[in-house]
C-alpha cells in the first residue's frame, strides 16, 4: 500500500488535537514516538497471531532464538537471557521454567561459576524452533511490505542511531 499525499493516519488525527499547544519539534517526537508504539504494538500482536496455530507463545521463540545464535553450545547465562530478551530475573526464572518442562532447554549451574545458571537449548527445542521461524519471518515480512526495501534500509539504521544513543553498543 502506498500513502497518497494528504492522506491521514491514526497518530495524524492525535497530534492534530495538540499541533497548537506543542512546538513543531516536540510535535514530531510525540508523533513519531506514537507511531513506533503502535507500530511495535500490531507487529507482536500479528506475529502472536500467526504463531498461535503452531502452539508456540513469541517469547517462547523468541528465548529459544537467542540461544539458538549462540554458537556452539547454544548456551546462555539466566544473566544474558535478561539483557538479551530485556526481562526481569524472575520473568527470566518463569519463562525458563516453562520451557524446560516443555523439554526445550535445560539448566544447570556453572561450573565456574556457581552463583550463575547455565540455560541450553535441547535438541527438542532447536527443532521446534527451526519448525516455526519461517512463520515468523513471514509475518514480519509482510507487515513491513508497504515500505520499500530502500525505506526499510534507511528506517533500521535511524532506529539502530535511536537505540544506541539510548542504550550504548553491543
Amino acid at each position: 500500500m502506498v500513502t497518497r499525499p494528504g492522506q491521514q493516519d491514526y497518530v495524524d488525527i492525535l497530534t492534530e488535537v495538540v499541533a497548537d499547544q506543542l512546538d513543531p519539534e516536540t510535535l514530531r517526537a510525540k508523533a513519531l514516538a506514537y507511531r513506533v508504539r503502535r507500530l511495535a504494538h500490531r507487529l507482536e500482536t500479528e506475529i502472536k497471531r500467526e504463531l498461535a496455530p503452531h502452539d508456540i507463545e513469541l517469547w517462547e521463540l523468541e528465548l529459544l532464538a537467542c540461544l539458538m545464535r549462540t554458537e556452539p553450545r547454544h548456551q546462555l547465562t539466566a544473566g544474558q537471557l535478561m539483557t538479551q530478551l530485556q526481562l526481569t530475573s524472575g520473568a527470566v526464572t518463569n519463562r525458563v521454567s516453562r520451557l524446560e518442562r516443555s523439554g526445550w532447554v535445560t539448566r544447570e549451574l556453572d561450573p565456574d561459576d556457581r552463583r550463575s545458571v547455565l540455560v541450553t537449548l535441547t535438541p527438542a527445542g532447536s527443532e521446534r524452533a527451526t519448525e516455526v521461524f519461517a512463520v515468523k519471518t513471514q509475518a514480519e515480512q509482510s507487515l513491513l511490505a508497504a515500505l520499500s526495501p530502500t525505506a526499510q534500509s534507511r528506517l533500521n539504521d535511524d532506529l539502530r542511531t535511536v537505540l544506541l544513543a539510548l542504550e550504548g553498543p553491543a
